[in-house]
């Protein structure tokens, strides 16, 4: 069984952040920072904008999330953080819809993206992530964690569409589904103060 390791984001850790994004899906094109940003700023950037945003992210002195390592290679990254400083959520009319919590509230903590390289998929890593985006969020005075997943057994989405997460991830780490107008596009919300 491998072993599965967790690190916060910094500047230090920011090949292997680089590493894990590159392996499958959107992630090294985004550079995770699609939910910091509106429609129009995401349009207005390249590839190397969206670089040094992120990397001027991870080296602040909020981490924007959690980098994995299955048997010490970079292999997975969550995006975790106050829901308010990833402002395309307050923009989401599902989220908008749906959620419980005031938008500007900065206790509550969004889960936006999760990225897997295609060889370490199928190991758990979706489930040791957000372990570690809770702890992480908690630790730093999160009311609130919401996550804004994909109900699997509702739709059958692309695989580039998981970087929602599944639901049944958020469920088996104790989340509460909130269901909203479209039921495969729940809230996953827990309460950790």
């Amino acid at each position: 069984m491998p072993t599965i390791t967790t690190e916060l984001a910094s500047p230090a850790v920011w090949d292997d952040i680089q590493h894990a994004l590159s392996g499958g899906g959107d992630g090294r094109g985004c550079q995770c920072v699609w939910p910091v940003l509106t429609n129009k700023e995401w349009e207005a950037t390249d590839l190397a904008q969206r670089t040094t945003l992120f990397q001027q992210e991870v080296a602040s002195d909020r981490p924007p999330g959690v980098v994995a390592y299955v048997d010490g290679e970079a292999a997975g990254w969550i995006r975790v953080g106050p829901r308010p400083a990833q402002r395309r959520l307050g923009r989401t009319r599902n989220i908008v819809a749906t959620t419980h919590e005031p938008l500007d509230d900065e206790g509550v903590w969004g889960v936006s993206c999760f990225v897997v390289r295609k060889e370490h998929r199928g190991q758990g890593l979706n489930a040791a992530l957000l372990d570690a985006a809770v702890a992480f969020a908690k630790d730093s005075g999160a009311r609130v964690i919401e996550g804004y997943p994909i109900d699997t057994s509702k739709t059958k989405p692309h695989v580039n569409d998981l970087f929602h997460g599944a639901l049944s991830t958020f469920l088996a780490a104790g989340f509460t589904a909130i269901p909203g107008p479209k039921p495969e596009r729940p809230i996953a919300s827990l309460t950790v103060a």
